[in-house]
């Protein structure tokens, strides 16, 4: 709390009651008891007007999943990533199909659908030349 350790508090404490002196101590205890009480009672009375006003929602809020000390950028960076990924496949899944398929028949390994034309095997002479030029 406020960066101070238990032996400050106690040094402050003691100065404290030396300077304030023992004739007015009693007087300045009741009165931080009596801001105490009245902080207590406005924080009551403000997290009561909250529920109030959010509902019974507020209580089905999970806080934990909240916390900041559980944000892992990399973590969510992953999972967004994983996510895109999984979406592109499963929209491109039909149009790699098709491509494949428009590719095949166009290296005839398979015939064109409602064509007789029979499949033909692709040539043994190995792949096309490397066009060291082409963009």
């Amino acid at each position: 709390m406020f960066g101070i350790n238990g032996g400050e508090l106690l040094v402050l404490l003691v100065v404290a009651v030396v300077v304030v002196g023992p004739e007015r101590l009693p007087h300045y205890a009741e009165q931080l008891a009596g801001w105490t009480r009245q902080l207590r009672l406005v924080l009551s009375d403000a997290k009561q007007r909250l529920s109030d006003e959010l509902g019974p929602e507020l209580g089905d809020v999970d806080w934990a999943t909240l916390d900041p000390r559980r944000y892992d950028p990399r973590r969510i960076v992953r999972d967004a990533l994983t996510e895109e990924i999984q979406q592109v496949r499963v929209a491109g899944f039909g149009a790699v199909s098709a491509v494949q398929e428009a590719t095949d028949i166009a290296r005839g390994r398979t015939a064109a659908p409602g064509s007789d034309v029979p499949p033909r095997e692709p040539s043994e002479a190995g792949p096309a030349p490397f066009d060291d030029e082409a963009t």
